[in-house]
């Protein structure tokens, strides 16, 4: 299960500055893919060893000044269905406005925990000022101030005091998540996969509620598929579609294997296409693209070869990635898709000999070795897989502090072309020896 912060407000009460200021130690690795960033509403935070998503609310709301209102207090109930804990801030210059008794209305029915964040709290005079908060009746008031972070150490402690430290899950079967934009054809391809043969499907009882697990057991392949899509309980929530997808992809992701990214044919790679594929890299799962609805593209010999080209220059430097192009309606490749989803699962599961690394990939580094730098030259020694989750290998040299980022990409392009990763980010690191 994924830990989300939502930070709901009004607008310009520095929603923005927190969420920035959250997830700034890992803004580094955010900031790497361009264009990325700046329709990024959602990020990664740790504190004290937790890891959370903190989503900020404010860049959702679009629209003139009446839906507004009532777009912000639609958001607070995805929060309140959707985050594992909310964050309502408000304006400590401005004091308690309507809109605020609305949001705080809304969040004392939530069994949700909600923390109330008096802002702009800059300086001692202001600390009574908040008190005026206790109003709402949500408990503890949180005097920060976003803009020099006072305060947010005393706030994430209580925060991050409502997760657990993320256990490993009971069952064994590779986990795939199916994600996408909306209408790209997730559902169908799920039907697809499932067919008219239901009794093969057995839903998992007792998993989360915010996504289908379903068992597919066809044809040599076993796997639990995490159904994104068709999970909204009807309830007010109309207009947020995509503030709630966001939510709801993020926690897909964290609990899968391998993660499908569907994408229209005739749309080709979008931004939110993009946030879903970094938030999987990120996340360090398996990737596979799918082009859906590739019946409906008018072609020539050349439009599959150029489609593809143009993805995988989108999505540099991690694009040793397969690409499929499908019509899940006219059942077009979804068995080939299977059989790649499985060859991804076992590329990122895999563990390569110490031996075999070290014969390849150090003959592979005595005939390109790094640079050597202020007339010293490095000397890597020993090569081992890292136990872990997705592939990471340690290469052990005389002088790590050298090795640049464009000897670390030779290095895993090696790997890749040695051992094949495709479909897996892998890490590589060199320590010390």
């Amino acid at each position: 299960m994924a830990n989300i912060v939502a930070i709901v407000g009004r607008p310009n009460v520095g929603k923005s500055t927190l969420y920035n200021r959250l997830t700034e130690s890992r803004k580094a690795i955010v900031d790497d893919f361009s264009g990325v960033t700046r329709d990024r509403h959602y990020g990664e935070a740790e504190w004290i060893g937790k890891r959370f998503t903190v989503i900020d609310t404010g860049g959702f709301v679009h629209g003139s000044d009446d839906i507004f209102e009532a777009a912000i207090r639609e958001q607070v109930h995805i929060a309140i269905e959707e985050a594992s804990v909310i964050l309502f801030m408000v304006d400590v210059t401005t004091g308690i406005t309507d809109l605020d008794d609305d949001i705080a209305n809304i969040l004392r029915r939530s069994k949700k925990p909600v923390y109330v964040v008096a802002n702009k709290v800059d300086h001692a005079k202001l600390h009574h000022a908040s008190a005026e908060f206790y109003a709402f009746g949500l408990g503890e008031i949180f005097n920060i101030s976003s803009a020099t972070g006072s305060g947010t150490g005393e706030l994430l402690d209580e925060v991050v005091s409502n997760f657990e430290i993320l256990e490993e899950e009971e069952s064994t079967l590779p986990k795939i998540t199916i994600a996408g934009r909306p209408n790209v054809g997730k559902s169908s391809l799920t039907n697809a996969l499932l067919g008219k043969d239901r009794n093969i499907v057995t839903p998992i009882a007792g998993t989360t509620r915010d996504a289908i697990r379903i068992h597919y057991n066809q044809f040599g392949n076993e796997f639990l598929l995490i159904d994104t899509a068709g999970l909204r309980r009807k309830t007010k929530v109309t207009e947020n579609i995509e503030f709630y997808s966001v939510m709801r992809t993020i926690k897909a992701i964290e609990d899968a294997d391998v993660v499908v990214l569907m994408i229209d044919a005739n749309d080709g790679l979008e931004a939110q296409d993009i946030n879903i594929f970094h938030l999987a890299e990120k996340n360090k799962k398996g990737v596979v693209i799918l082009v859906n609805k590739w019946d409906m593209v008018e072609k020539d010999h050349k439009t599959a070869k150029e489609f593809e080209a143009r993805i995988r220059e989108k999505i540099a430097p991690f694009n040793d990635v397969p690409i499929l192009f499908t019509s899940v309606t006219e059942k077009q490749r979804i068995f080939k898709a299977v059989e790649t989803i499985m060859e991804v699962y076992k590329n990122k599961t895999k563990k390569i000999p110490t031996s075999k690394l070290n014969d390849v990939m150090l003959s592979v580094i005595e005939n390109y070795p790094p640079p050597a730098i202020k007339g010293k030259y490095i000397k890597v020694k020993y090569i081992t897989q890292i136990p872990g989750r997705s592939p990471m290998f340690a290469f052990f040299c005389n002088l790590p502090q050298y090795i640049k980022d464009p000897y670390k990409r030779f290095v895993e392009n090696k790997l890749r072309e040695n051992f094949d990763f495709t479909g897996v980010p892998i890490q590589v690191f060199f320590r010390q020896k």
